[in-house]
């Protein structure tokens, strides 16, 4: 052999030799675990692990998107067994895909430890990168980084451990897992971008939780089926939740879904949490993702409740790995599956008549005098554990449908609107020129409001609307969206004032709620009484009123109003919605 080609040969095996050496030499043993399971790392620590990881080994990639509200960017990080070097392989890739949130709530610290640990298994196993060769792995490592900066050991009252974590409100005190549909924040503006480059078949967001006492130190909670809807609701209803859960008995961990009590014990049963579209799960709903949060029980110790999220996360990956192609079918025909239909549900309430039974793994709880106060108070005796059946409500029915029209038509002022819908990749087009259209036009014409903030808002609900045709010119820039595209689920939900977390319901459009012309009653009376004279329609409407409403009838000022807003004074763009529909 040639003395060239020999020292070549040489010089490769020297280098592979020494890049093992130096990957054996390194230490990427967690803060948790060298803590024996009490803490878990600052924020930057947890971005340094991750950027000597991908330094490390080709398999992970560590990339930024955008702005949070700290000023910091967020960081995905990404395993793939052949390495991934930029953004477009991620969007362009075929395989297997799931993304992890962690640090929503940074003081729920359980899955930022739990994801270092199983990305450096990752890469140190060569069982597991063969057994997830056909996997994209993505995860972001803390999203919260402002909440994540604000660490102390106090604010989470109720939880054993880690010795110090970070707070539930990010940077601008709010509290991200509200913010995924308004997306004030850009936290949200930019977890949209990691989400629509992903595309992830499987999401999965950490938490854990508050609420009754039980056995169990870790629960699920799946979007809910009904919502999800189709073929895909079933799925993940009849084979991914069982699946899950059998392969985590399979390790000898107790899990049950999400225990939605709050001030009572579980044993007269309990509801599924619906996740609306403000939450993550019910944000990537939107776009045919299945969605599942893990909510570990914030009374265990800290080292059981990341130990069972990391082998949770594990068997999420065999499961999504086990049924790609299946999932990868079932999102593709999702969207046309809802256009197939002429309705679309857009509120749910819980189905009382059916309920499946769980097996479940509580304690005795009674109301016991309180040491502290002079009331009662509820106390869980773990002297007493027992294993009951118990009702869960886990069924939904749809409570208000609409018509699920051909396409909206959003006029170009409402900015706000336009640049979510942009950001969440919906298609649309702009009027050349002015055109004149048919459209469905609504005004609301009831809705309530909180009585205090939440999450920087007055939220509306109860919300209902009247509709009406109308020839409308739509001026040249207004924007035209055909609902056939993959987020139509996204633009029934947001569009619709009247779904739960509608853009309406979120004062997107409180100003449309203001009068902003009026009139002078000893003006506006002579244009009445002629007005009425021209109208004889509206004058037995007026006069029928007075006879069958006493309020009406001894209310000047309500009988003027009437006449007002009957007449061609009284401004079009009050309570008037500007988005219109085309059936």
């Amino acid at each position: 052999m040639n003395k060239s080609i020999l020292l070549l040969i040489s010089l490769v095996f020297f280098i592979v030799s020494c890049d093992k050496k130096t990957s054996e030499n390194k230490d990427f043993t967690t803060l948790f675990e060298k803590s024996n399971g009490t803490e878990t790392p600052e924020y930057e620590e947890v971005i340094a692990f991750y950027k000597e990881l991908s330094e490390t080994y080709d398999e992970i990639s560590l990339f930024t998107f955008g702005e949070t509200d700290s000023g910091k960017p967020l960081h995905l990080v990404v395993y793939n067994k052949e390495g991934i070097y930029n953004i477009s392989e991620i969007k362009n890739a075929t395989k297997n895909r799931i993304l992890i949130n962690n640090g929503i709530h940074p003081g729920e610290s359980d899955g930022i430890d739990a994801s270092m640990m199983l990305l450096r298994d990752l890469v140190q196993k060569d069982s597991l990168q063969k057994k997830y060769q056909n996997s994209l792995i993505c995860v972001i490592p803390v999203y919260n980084i402002g909440g994540a900066l604000n660490r102390n050991s106090h604010t989470r009252a109720n939880q054993n451990g880690p010795l110090e974590y970070g707070f539930r409100g990010n940077a601008r005190n709010y509290d991200l897992n509200r913010d995924f549909i308004k997306q004030d924040t850009k936290n949200a503006a930019t977890f949209a971008k990691i989400f629509h480059t992903v595309n992830p078949d499987v999401f999965i967001d950490n938490h854990v939780s508050n609420g009754a006492d039980y056995q169990y130190a870790i629960t699920h909670l799946f979007t809910q089926h009904n919502k999800l809807g189709g073929n895909l609701g079933k799925f993940l209803q009849n084979e991914m939740r069982p699946k899950l859960e059998a392969s985590l008995e399979a390790k000898n961990i107790n899990i049950t879904p999400y225990v939605n009590v709050w001030g009572t014990t579980p044993e007269a049963g309990f509801s599924q949490f619906f996740d609306s579209p403000r939450y993550s799960t019910g944000y990537t709903t939107l776009f045919n993702t299945l969605g599942l949060m893990v909510e570990t029980h914030m009374l265990k110790p800290y080292k059981i409740r990341v130990e069972q999220t990391y082998e949770l996360l594990f068997s999420a990956f065999d499961f999504a790995e086990e049924n790609s192609k299946t999932i990868k079918e079932l999102r593709a025909k999702a969207s046309q599956e809802i256009l197939a239909q002429k309705n679309y549900p857009i509120q749910f309430k819980v189905d009382r008549e059916n309920y499946s039974t769980l097996n479940f793994k509580g304690y005795e709880g009674q109301e016991i005098a309180s040491k502290v106060t002079n009331g009662k108070r509820l106390f869980y005796d773990r002297s007493k554990p027992f294993e009951k059946k118990v009702k869960y409500y886990d069924e939904f029915v749809a409570s208000k449908e609409i018509a699920i029209p051909k396409a909206y038509i959003v006029q170009q002022g409402w900015h706000a609107v336009i640049e979510r819908l942009t950001l969440n990749n919906i298609a649309f087009t702009r009027f050349k020129k002015d055109t004149t259209i048919a459209v469905t036009v609504n005004h609301i014409k009831d809705f309530e409001s909180r009585k205090s903030p939440y999450e920087g808002h007055y939220l509306h609900y109860n919300t209902t609307v009247l509709p009406s045709t109308a020839n409308i010119t739509f001026k040249k820039g207004d924007i035209y969206i055909d609902v056939h595209q993959n987020g139509v689920r996204y633009l029934l939900e947001t569009l619709e004032a009247e779904a739960t977390d509608s853009f309406f319901n979120w004062n997107f459009f409180d100003t449309i709620l203001q009068q902003k012309e009026g009139y002078s009653d000893y003006v506006f009376e002579d244009f009445a009484e002629k007005y009425l004279l021209e109208n004889p329609v509206l004058q037995k409407q007026f006069n029928d009123k007075l006879a069958t409403d006493k309020t009406f009838a001894n209310a000047p000022r309500m009988q003027l109003n009437f006449i007002y807003k009957n007449s061609p004074h009284y401004e079009k763009a009050h309570l008037r919605l500007p988005i219109f529909k085309i059936y």
